[in-house]
């Protein structure tokens, strides 16, 4: 078994295209401010591994544990993806990632 005393915090990235970039912008900003995450830039264009535009939002353990339900009432249609931050970054987002909705193809090829 996995211990979970590795994870120093999560990511949770809000995904949008042209059509629903201020739905995703006003739920990222509603969670930094409800619940203390740090929101990232409103990536206009796919960053990193992500297939899609999208939004950071860096938790930690304690803010996830009530930012992971109020995501998944409220991203409406959104796609979110989160994932722990453990330091093996391959591991985090191929093995122990969590959708908010149908998956996507991360492009995982940039952890190896």
């Amino acid at each position: 078994m996995k211990h979970t005393d590795n994870i120093q915090g999560y990511h949770a990235h809000v995904y949008f295209d042209a059509e629903t970039k201020a739905q995703a912008q006003a739920l990222c900003e509603t969670a930094a401010m409800q619940f203390g995450v740090q929101m990232g830039h409103m990536h206009d264009r796919a960053v990193g591994p992500h297939p899609l535009p999208s939004c950071q939002l860096g938790a930690t353990p304690a803010q996830f544990e009530k930012l992971l339900p109020w995501l998944a009432l409220n991203r409406d249609d959104l796609v979110v993806f989160c994932h722990p931050e453990t330091g093996a970054h391959l591991e985090d987002h191929r093995d122990h990632g969590i959708w908010l909705s149908e998956g996507l193809a991360l492009n995982l090829s940039i952890f190896r």
